[in-house]
């Protein structure tokens, strides 16, 4: 070896001590035992549609997704179809577990109508529940036109429409009927007011309609022109009050074809 070269001196001990003093020092990058982590929640159906409803408040119903939904719940969206079909599925039991929240108002709480009878402002009363519901959650009303809850809560809805129904003696045929037309009605009436929320050119499209019909041309349109004044009026709450107790009416005086509905 050259003369200028030169080694660095071992350290005391010998290198044999200096590797077990390295062996011997704690390791603050050792990797986390498993044993050591919070254990996961179980999945479960339950658990599962309580994330989606925390996921669709926070985010909007069109990020409840099977894969984004099992990032919420740090598990793989396979594991998620044990419980759950698919996202339409998913969406019907978000609706039916929000429809626990349904309120029915007490007698004491509406008027009496002219008969005496309270059952009509209550299932009115009932309707605009579950219409404020749709209300909250943009998008779920929209889903809801076409989900087909059939959970105990949607059944408890069904229930007490009918027990209302019954009790201001709407046959028990013209009531069955009945009752998908109000929810049908409702469940629209969230879905377009939703909509028109979210859009951005609501109001130009609102004075739009407005200038179309005060501005009809009454040798054309002469019914639109007369009734100008009138078919825009009105507050949103008197509108819907208005449309149930149409449809109650008609319910309650318009026969069921012979052929439905089935007694099966």
């Amino acid at each position: 070896m050259d003369g200028d070269e030169t080694t660095d001196p071992a350290p005391p001990g010998g290198r044999a001590a200096a590797s077990a003093r390295r062996a011997a020092a704690p390791r603050t990058d050792a990797p986390r035992s498993r044993r050591d982590r919070p254990a996961k929640p179980a999945l479960s159906r339950s658990g599962i549609v309580a994330a989606a409803i925390r996921v669709m408040a926070a985010e909007g119903l069109d990020k409840v997704t099977m894969r984004r939904l099992a990032k919420e719940l740090d598990t793989g969206p396979a594991s998620l179809y044990v419980y759950v079909a698919g996202t339409t599925e998913l969406h019907a039991a978000i609706l039916d577990e929000l429809l626990g929240e349904v309120e029915v108002p007490e007698p004491a709480d509406v008027p009496l109508e002219e008969d005496g009878a309270g059952w009509e402002p209550r299932l009115i009363g009932l309707l605009n529940s579950y219409t404020l519901l749709l209300f909250r959650y943009p998008g779920l009303a929209r889903s809801a036109l076409v989900a087909r809850p059939s959970g105990p809560h949607y059944l408890d809805l069904v229930e007490r429409m009918l027990a209302l129904l019954a009790e201001g003696g709407v046959a028990a045929d013209r009531a069955a009927w009945g009752v998908d037309l109000l929810l049908q009605h409702a469940t629209a009436t969230a879905a377009e007011q939703t909509d028109r929320e979210a859009s951005p050119v609501a109001e130009e499209e609102w004075q739009a309609v407005r200038h179309a019909v005060h501005g009809v041309d009454p040798a054309r349109h002469p019914h639109i022109r007369a009734a100008s004044s009138r078919l825009l009026s009105g507050t949103p709450e008197a509108r819907f009050t208005w449309s149930f107790r149409a449809l109650l009416h008609g319910i309650r005086h318009t026969p069921v074809p012979p052929d439905g509905p089935s007694q099966d």
